[in-house]
């Protein structure tokens, strides 16, 4: 098999500057719509992707044919090849304002260790989150059954229903849950910016920053953008990746390009000592 570097035409770069433009021309929509969107809304047809053979539009025509499939049908998984990742930390910056995520909340924060030795030495990057796990430690722990797992293998968490008791927090062995203690980025400054208070559109509506209501004081972690799945878009941390390092796609498609990548023999998964079975994969 072709290694995924070589499908990468010379006007890919057009192409994903298309998809970055649609992608972010449909957060604004979805910033300045002004009524709660309702999770039963009946879904829009998607737009036609546009011709060529990039990464990015495979994996978003293989994500198409996915959502056409019932919802217990999908085994969506996330590849994050280590050799190409940079540390440039794009995946976290392109998260937190996909999510509108407060200070101390990060979804997918960017490792790095020094290994070797003066003058010898050298640093490795290992981008860091919510791994989805078919067995997921934070499920049985939470006293109210605010998180679960979807049929489509997503860990959610019910806003609404959680109560802030932070017990999911240290039951995750890969450290992928933070709090929302409801702080801001402009908090003792003159005045607190706007943008700070658009609502996030996770797990199917908006949700205003307002204080001691929800998503504040809940425990928050990465839910592969499900917002923008629902709108036929990868995860935003997979379209802002400069190095083409992280893979998104459907696991039960064995045409799909995560299929293929899984089933290498460097691909691994983080503590699968454990038994949590995790659903996002490192290529080392």
């Amino acid at each position: 098999m072709n290694e995924p570097s070589e499908h990468v035409e010379k006007h890919e770069r057009r192409d994903f500057l298309k998809l970055l433009v649609g992608g972010a021309t449909a957060a604004v929509a979805l910033a300045t719509r002004p009524e709660t969107v309702d999770a039963a809304d009946s879904p829009k047809p998607l737009e036609e992707l546009p011709d060529g053979e990039s990464m990015i539009l495979r994996m978003q025509g293989e994500l198409r044919r996915a959502l056409a499939k019932p919802v217990e049908k999908r085994r969506w998984v996330m590849v994050i090849d280590l050799r190409k990742c940079v540390g440039c930390s794009a995946c976290t910056i392109g998260c937190v304002a996909e999510n509108k995520l407060p200070p101390g909340v990060v979804y997918r924060p960017v490792m790095e260790e020094e290994v070797g030795e003066y003058p010898n030495v050298g640093r490795r990057f290992l981008p860091r989150l919510c791994n989805q796990c078919d067995n997921p430690p934070c499920v049985p722990v939470c006293p109210v059954k605010a998180t679960y797992k979807r049929p489509d293998g997503i860990v959610e968490i019910n806003y609404e229903q959680c109560i802030g008791c932070r017990y999911c927090l240290p039951a995750c062995p890969y450290g992928a849950r933070t709090a929302d203690f409801g702080e801001f980025y402009t908090s003792g400054t003159p005045r607190a910016e706007p943008y700070e208070k658009l609502p996030s559109h996770e797990y199917g509506r908006e949700w205003p920053r307002e204080q001691d209501k929800s998503p504040v004081g809940n425990a928050r972690k990465c839910h592969f953008c499900i917002h923008r799945l629902d709108a036929g878009m990868l995860p935003a941390c997979v379209t802002t990746c400069i190095g083409y390092a992280t893979y998104f796609g459907d696991a039960n498609d064995p045409e799909s390009l995560v299929s293929e990548l899984i089933a290498r023999p460097n691909a691994m998964r983080l503590k699968e000592e454990l038994g949590t079975k995790p659903r996002v994969y490192y290529l080392v």
